[in-house]
């Protein structure tokens, strides 16, 4: 049987006060870490982003991670750490082009994780990530 891994998703929002006010306080769901740019959700045991875009309806729209450009719209999901070492190889070695390099992001911190993105045959951005404790995953 498999395990079913949590999933990630980033999104735009024009107002993360509004954000805040429907996903935490309307729905219920968890603030995570936070930025002035961005907000993680717990949305039923998975990773929700709400990322602040003027003219979010706009293709190509990115805010700085941890010193990355990230794509705001972009999904994906949360896979093991040894699941994402195999993957980032295997991408490597049939010479993926990636839009973020793997590579360890806020080392040291509570949020400490692996991460990667590429986009998909149609240019959908999507982001491959791992923490070396999953149950981290919300930690601030």
């Amino acid at each position: 049987m498999t395990t079913l891994n949590p999933f990630h998703l980033a999104f735009p929002v024009h107002s993360l006060s509004k954000a805040r006010d429907f996903y935490r306080d309307t729905l219920g769901c968890l603030e995570g870490r936070s930025s002035d740019e961005w907000v993680d959700f717990n949305f039923y045991g998975h990773q929700i982003v709400a990322h602040l875009v003027d003219g979010y309806g706009e293709a190509g729209n990115v805010n700085n991670v941890d010193g990355d450009d990230v794509p705001v719209r972009h999904f994906g999901i949360v896979l093991s750490m040894g699941e994402w070492l195999e993957l980032s190889k295997k991408l490597k070695q049939t010479k993926v082009r990636f839009l973020v390099e793997p590579h360890i992001r806020f080392e040291g911190l509570a949020g400490e994780q692996a991460t990667m993105f590429i986009k998909d045959c149609s240019g959908n951005a999507l982001e491959f990530k791992a923490f070396k404790d999953q149950s981290r995953l919300f930690a601030k």
